[in-house]
């Protein structure tokens, strides 16, 4: 199944990006270089509110022509985020990005049993 119209995805915490794709953000598609400092400062903020205030289960921004999607993981100022172009079609991406999330938060429960 292809999700071409995500031009990023990634792993973020408030004021940092926890999970870059394993290229860095040299993976990126070239469009989101445009916009990233304001994506990275979106995103800080919206975490930040989400570290403040807790049951956000998603957030959305829209900068410029693009949307920045934060599917936030439960209990933490963590989310998965994506950036697609704002006319993108939201319904496969909405899947599929919540079953990634799902898998993120199946890991964590993982890894905090076994410490």
């Amino acid at each position: 199944m292809l999700l071409d119209d995500i031009l990023a995805c990634m792993v973020a915490s408030s004021n940092m990006i926890s999970i870059e794709p394993s290229g860095g953000t040299n993976s990126f598609k070239p469009e989101v270089y445009e916009i990233w400092d304001e994506v990275k400062r979106t995103m800080d903020i919206q975490l930040s509110v989400v570290n403040h205030i807790s049951g956000y289960d998603k957030m959305n921004a829209f900068i410029r022509e693009y949307e920045v999607l934060l599917y936030v993981l439960p209990d933490t100022s963590t989310a998965l985020v994506a950036i697609v172009p704002a006319l993108a079609n939201r319904g496969l991406i909405d899947v599929e990005m919540e079953r990634a999330r799902q898998k993120i938060q199946q890991i964590m429960e993982e890894i905090e049993k076994g410490a």
